[in-house]
């Protein structure tokens, strides 16, 4: 199967995770795809195949060498956000001229370079587009295609010498989940590499330190015609609480390594109220400080409404920046492949995480490499099938090079 009808048949299943689920894997859909990715794995031969009870999916290429080098990985993840709708893609092929692309004439969607600068960057080139009714799902289903037609590749090229290669397809990254029942030894590679980065290029081994929060605010509700000097609205306080907090730093007025307090959810009555928050930096003492922020302003919030504010905190993962850079081979090896296969890598942090920030810190290095798209989670997703193709061709090649490093 070639690498673009593999893609366009993988965005066919709606695998949306869902964090109030409980499950795991949080969504059935993602079970059936892995089931059919089985299936695949097995016609092209691929060996040791396992899919467990939460999901996770691994599988082998066998070294077709005897010379000794590191077991490496690769990593995608099944799920795609549930920030829009992944059910019912309509994926379409355009050949890019320039300007703008109508996706829904029927509702006037359209993807243009006016709003999305990078567009320009492909003019000449095909594209893979919605139809403006739900996100493509190019997160991370390409980094699942670039994995698999890469290893179909090396099957079919045998005279490209690579070691013994693992595989990984996780589910409920998109949650924050996909690390949670990921077995670390049994994957048994030496360090891996996340197909889950955007645009073609990036080479990612920073990324936030990552902690969710939830203020939650207890009011008093009393009849409004004799409230004076009684009412404690529970709105009014989080509307309060929610302006302390400062507004230079949320996610419309940061970039680079600034990181912020991003409000993603708010509830409320007089009775009760609620705040969910993300809280992302870069630096770990400035991430620390953010949450000290917080729990300093709840007690501010309790000295003027006692016993009315409570915050409820959990880290979710950290930089792993700290547990790869002092293997900064391992980040050579992907730069020196993507410059022989014509690409130029952009070393860059991320802003968010990936699955390998947490597997880092659980004993398997991994930084993140490029799957193509851009756009992720919302209506106007692309993926150039070029850049698709490169991130493909960058797996083979840092299987090949790996080889000429491990034996100099």
């Amino acid at each position: 199967m070639r690498l673009t009808e593999r893609f366009l048949k993988y965005v066919t299943f709606d695998t949306e995770s869902d964090e109030a689920s409980g499950a795991a894997p949080s969504t059935p859909g993602q079970r059936v795809f892995a089931e059919e990715l089985v299936k695949e794995l097995q016609e092209l031969g691929l060996e040791d195949i396992t899919l467990d009870d939460k999901c996770y999916l691994m599988t082998t290429l066998p070294a077709n060498t005897d010379k000794k080098v590191p077991v490496i990985g690769f990593i995608a993840h099944l799920d795609t956000s549930p920030d829009l709708c992944g059910k019912d893609v309509k994926p379409r092929r355009i050949s890019y001229a320039g300007g703008d692309i109508l996706l829904s004439d029927k509702e006037q969607i359209v993807l243009s370079p006016k709003m999305f600068p990078e567009l320009n960057d492909y003019i000449g080139q095909e594209l893979i587009v919605t139809d403006g009714t739900t996100l493509l799902g190019a997160d991370d289903k390409g980094g699942i295609a670039a994995i698999i037609s890469a290893m179909e590749y090396l099957k079919e090229h045998p005279e490209i010498p690579h070691g013994k290669i693992r595989i990984a397809f996780t589910p409920d990254e998109e949650i924050g989940q996909g690390a949670d029942f990921f077995d670390v030894e049994k994957f048994g590679a030496e360090w891996g590499y996340t197909i889950d980065g955007g645009q073609i290029g990036e080479l990612e081994y920073e990324n936030f330190n990552a902690a969710a929060a939830k203020v939650l605010f207890k009011g008093l509700n009393v009849h409004p015609g004799t409230a004076k000097n009684k009412m404690v609205n529970a709105s009014l306080l989080a509307t309060q609480f929610a302006a302390w907090l400062p507004a230079s730093q949320r996610p419309e007025h940061t970039a680079g390594y600034e990181g912020f307090f991003h409000l993603i959810a708010m509830s409320g009555s007089v009775e009760e109220a609620s705040l969910s928050y993300i809280i992302r930096d870069h630096d770990r003492a400035l991430f620390e400080q953010k949450k000290q922020l917080l729990a300093t302003l709840v007690a501010t919030m309790n000295e003027l409404y006692p016993n009315s504010t409570r915050l409820e905190i959990r880290d979710q993962y950290y930089n792993m920046r700290e547990i790869v850079e002092p293997k900064k081979f391992i980040i050579d090896l992907a730069f020196e492949a993507m410059t022989a296969v014509g690409v130029t890598p952009i070393v860059k942090p991320i802003r968010g995480g990936t699955d390998g920030a947490r597997l880092s810190f659980m004993g398997l290095p991994c930084p993140n490499i490029f799957a193509g798209g851009h756009n992720f989670h919302g209506r106007y997703e692309f993926l150039p099938v070029e850049s698709l193709r490169k991130s493909m061709e960058t797996i083979v090649k840092i299987s090949e090079l790996l080889m000429d490093m491990w034996n100099q």
